[in-house]
């Protein structure tokens, strides 16, 4: 579209339709060409954007997904799914700090649109996976960083302390003395090495064998993200207990009766499971 034409808004949705019907049949490069098209006819409509941004998602293109799921919220700064597809190709692009804060402002979204609407759709237990596995990458990714600097510091160490050694022996006396020195400070030597082995062995993810169970969902037995309490006191993640209450009105535990009003948002526990999983992003998949 030129840039003097005005919108063509019935002209973009018969594009966006065509290329909704390309998508539905796995045709995702027709799906993107049909969303182009659609976009040149209305380029302010946030929602094409976002379709588009769909589209290049399931052909891996990450830097067009984030540019159109970027240029989706600036047009529309609530949009939930841009922030979700935004998430998505940061964290297949190993950007895991980055992930981690779009998935969480979608869950956000996410939860906002439930309640304003009372609908409960399936995006939240999606959009809850998607929390989980960039908590997780970005705590590998602050691991891999603090074990860099751990061997730096063990290797600086232990090179002072051998160019002591060094040092002192080259000054020494032949004899006895020299002899001495020179089993302390093997002694020293191996000291260090057996506390840095010990310390490796304490921040090993394998020697962490349970999570505590307050802060483990009753239904999907993971780590809660987003916990809800419910009127008789039990906790419950909310995409889970939301997508329970779709096929009973109870609750999971008691079985008393149950209704998406009773829940109500566990914040201390919430913040709990948050710096939990900060520092044991290994129990995402325990």
């Amino acid at each position: 579209m030129a840039k003097d034409q005005p919108p063509d808004t019935d002209k973009a949705m018969e594009f966006k339709e065509k290329g909704n019907k390309c998508f539905e049949k796995q045709d995702y490069r027709g799906a993107e060409a049909y969303y182009t098209t659609a976009i040149n006819h209305d380029p302010k409509n946030p929602l094409l954007f976002t379709n588009r941004a769909m589209a290049l998602l399931k052909m891996s293109l990450w830097d067009q997904v984030i540019t159109d799921s970027l240029h989706a919220i600036s047009l529309l700064p609530t949009n939930m799914k841009a922030y979700y597809y935004l998430a998505q190709a940061q964290i297949a692009l190993h950007q895991s700090e980055s992930a981690l804060t779009h998935a969480l402002k979608a869950h956000r979204l996410c939860v906002q649109e439930i309640q304003k609407t009372g609908k409960i759709g399936a995006s939240l237990g999606v959009i809850t996976e998607l929390v989980l596995r960039c908590k997780k990458e970005d705590w590998e990714r602050r691991e891999k960083e603090r074990s860099r600097r751990r061997g730096g510091f063990r290797e600086e160490i232990m090179g002072l302390l051998e160019k002591e050694r060094d040092r002192v022996l080259a000054e020494a006396q032949e004899g006895g003395e020299r002899a001495d020195l020179k089993r302390e400070f093997e002694d020293k030597i191996e000291d260090l090495r057996e506390l840095f082995a010990s310390s490796d062995l304490a921040h090993d993810p394998r020697q962490r064998k349970s999570v505590p169970d307050y802060f483990v969902d009753d239904i999907t037995f993971a780590v809660m993200v987003d916990p809800v309490v419910t009127k008789t006191g039990n906790s419950y993640e909310r995409a889970s207990i939301m997508e329970h209450l779709k096929r009973s009105h109870t609750d999971p535990l008691t079985r008393e009766p149950l209704t998406m009003e009773d829940l109500r948002p566990n914040l201390a526990l919430r913040a709990a499971c948050e710096e939990y999983l900060h520092d044991n992003g290994w129990a995402v998949d325990w």
